[in-house]
């Protein structure tokens, strides 16, 4: 019997060696976050399994795997992808606004037989994937003045205005902040990144009287005076500050907070398991997980340094901002630092379509580990004849 490519010995041995060059150090830092998160979810679900850790378990489990999967893939497929996989979640997202399915007030939702899917979570990596391209094929110069940088900017700004209309104005922040983050890694500018600081300081009431629902408004006024309203829209700001003020030090033990337990912490499961890890962990707890964050950023930076291909290192750094900025505003959020949104904290909170997403995203930073001695060459884009 003739054997697989796969069996093959010059075949398993290049997929070994794959296989030995992933950064396990980054992948026990990303499992103990979630390790953390399933022992609170285990707590805060009345000390038992159902109904959130176990799957929580399972889920990074099984996204573990596909990361490992992803990491095997060639950077050129990578590159060879990445405006479709742009161009798809962007039709995908004008699908939603057609055909889109409402639910909880807000149409972000395509509803495609066997399950529902949120295109929106597709872009959060197919921006990364597509601003990587393109700087990767255009000189330095395209990243700073010249008319060619309205090409990245509506790049950013098609999807954002799309996302935000749904509305998900949490999500279309993730995109458009990923997106300047991976400009700035392209070497945008500080020219450019100030002026466009100042136009957006400048668009702020106009935004607020024009642009943002009334019930977006209305968090962000409650952000700056939560006791205005404490038994409404201000509930879940003074409710999470007082379950991790009360946690002290040391915190309250497994099972022993009582906001968490007696349910006055709102999403203590999802957007805010942070107040309820600080609860029962106190600040040493709470101080760990951020300090793992930081060791997961940290490490994936390091990658995107080590790549010799201008495409995997802006590939790495827009993944890894996606995730800083996940656990920036979410961490912000649970403190009263910002307004209330819908971001949980990524691989602590439960949730199946974040888990994936920031899994999908490793798998491409892993990629790039994998592959870091690679070198893609920097073909000219389609806009180079008009220099």
């Amino acid at each position: 019997m003739a054997e697989s490519a796969l069996t093959r010995p010059g075949q398993r041995d290049r997929y070994q060696n794959k296989f030995a060059q992933i950064d396990w150090t980054l992948c026990l830092m990303m499992a103990l976050i979630a390790g953390m998160g399933s022992l609170v979810l285990y707590s805060v679900g009345g000390m038992s399994w159902e109904p959130w850790a176990y799957d929580h378990l399972f889920r990074f489990g099984l996204c573990f795997v596909v990361m490992i999967g992803l990491s095997m893939i060639n950077l050129s497929i990578w590159l060879s992808i990445s405006y479709w996989a742009y161009g798809g979640s962007l039709l995908l997202l004008i699908a939603v606004e057609l055909f889109g399915k409402v639910k909880m007030g807000a149409q972000r939702w395509l509803d495609i037989g066997i399950t529902d899917i949120q295109p929106s979570e597709f872009m959060k990596l197919a921006i990364v994937l597509a601003l990587a391209r393109w700087y990767h094929e255009n000189s330095a110069k395209d990243a700073n003045w010249s008319w060619k940088l309205l090409v990245p900017i509506f790049m950013i700004l098609i999807p954002f205005t799309l996302v935000a209309h749904q509305p998900d104005l949490g999500t279309a922040m993730l995109i458009l902040i990923t997106g300047v983050a991976v400009m700035i890694a392209a070497g945008l500018n500080w020219k450019a990144i100030a002026t466009a600081a100042g136009a957006g300081i400048v668009a702020i009431p106009f935004v607020f009287t024009f642009v943002l629902h009334d019930y977006q408004a209305k968090r962000i006024t409650t952000f700056l005076d939560p006791e205005s309203d404490p038994s409404g829209s201000g509930y879940h700001i003074l409710q999470s500050k007082i379950a991790m003020g009360s946690g002290g030090l040391l915190g309250k033990g497994l099972g022993l907070g009582s906001q968490s337990q007696l349910n006055f912490l709102p999403e203590k499961h999802t957007d805010f398991i942070m107040a309820a890890v600080s609860e029962e962990l106190g600040f040493v707890g709470g101080a760990s997980v951020f300090l793992l964050y930081g060791l997961v950023i940290f490490m994936a930076l390091r990658i995107a340094m080590l790549s010799h291909s201008h495409f995997g290192r802006l590939a790495v750094a827009g993944a890894i901002a996606t995730f800083a900025v996940y656990v920036l505003i979410n961490g912000a959020m649970v403190m009263g630092l910002a307004p209330v949104v819908g971001v949980p904290m990524p691989l602590l909170s439960y949730g199946g379509s974040v888990m994936l997403t920031v899994m999908v995203g490793f798998g491409l930073i892993q990629g790039v580990k994998v592959h870091r001695y690679q070198e893609l060459p920097r073909q000219n884009s389609i806009f180079a004849r008009f220099e």
